[in-house]
């Protein structure tokens, strides 16, 4: 177990949303109230560690027997705000993503088909208890998706560099209101509407908004490289500067400027194909 208690793999980043407490029926949000009062919380490495544990076991389990307990923790303006992990949920989301990346054999490999099976099963029965249940958190591996970027401004932009004395290392993020982020979602997605033919990132943008409407007015919203900031080294980190790139593409296309638009956007897919290229270097 120590073993996997020190890995910091997955490359995945995180699109998160803390909901303030009022959010919160009775008797989670006593329980929310009660948790955002311990002296010691959970991170999100916590968080990868156990989700890593579970992967152990032989048999393989294709997601947690029982939903997690634990929740990342942050104020806004005063205000306790929580974003429940759903790890039990999110593994189940996620084992239907899976279905359309793998061919049948190579899935039967990683996760035996009874066992797929039985998670399946068990997501169906949960469903139907809780049809309006949605999580928290969005995760990608080897990328910031583009539609992510829009929702943030670079002043937003958070980044500390490891400290080298064995510290918790790199952190890049973005953090926003959720007014904010809604503004800026309807702004660029009004913006390509108006400008570019309907494409995957309209359909992004369209799919998170939905998302986002989802979360109490005074949320916040959240993007963290996560565990990209372990395979990208500290001067591309401390030089990249995503939202802005998609930023000045938007304003670009609003002003007619398409070699403005053209130009930032290939900024942005070159910062992205080096670190997608990453995940098949030996």
């Amino acid at each position: 177990m120590s073993v996997v208690s020190s890995v910091l793999v997955p490359y995945a980043s995180y699109l998160r949303v803390y909901e303030p407490l009022i959010a919160f029926a009775e008797p989670e949000r006593s329980h929310w109230a009660r948790y955002a009062r311990r002296p010691e919380l959970p991170t999100a490495q916590d968080e990868l560690r156990r989700s890593l544990a579970d992967l152990v076991p032989t048999p393989p389990v294709g997601v947690p027997v029982h939903e997690s307990g634990d929740a990342f923790v942050t104020e806004l303006d005063g205000v306790v705000c929580v974003c429940p992990w759903r790890t039990r949920m999110r593994g189940w989301l996620a084992l239907e993503e899976l279905e359309g990346m793998f061919p049948a054999n190579v899935l039967d490999a990683l996760l035996p088909a009874v066992v797929r099976g039985q998670a399946q099963a068990d997501h169906g029965r949960w469903r139907r208890r809780h049809p309006d249940a949605r999580p928290w958190i969005r995760t990608t591996v080897w990328q910031v998706p583009v539609r992510w970027f829009v929702l943030f401004r670079d002043e937003e932009r958070e980044y500390a560099a490891a400290d080298g004395a064995g510290g918790p290392g790199p952190l890049l993020r973005y953090r926003t209101p959720m007014v904010e982020a809604r503004r800026r979602l309807a702004r660029g997605l009004r913006t390509l509407r108006e400008n570019a033919a309907e494409g995957p990132l309209t359909e992004g943008l369209v799919d998170v908004g939905r998302w986002l409407e989802e979360f109490h007015p005074r949320s916040l919203v959240e993007l963290d490289y996560g565990g990209l900031v372990h395979a990208l080294p500290a001067e591309r980190l401390a030089g990249d500067r995503s939202a802005a790139d998609v930023a000045e593409g938007l304003a670009a296309l609003r002003d007619g400027d398409t070699e403005g638009a053209s130009a930032a956007y290939a900024r942005l897919a070159e910062r992205w194909r080096a670190v997608r290229d990453l995940q098949f270097t030996n």
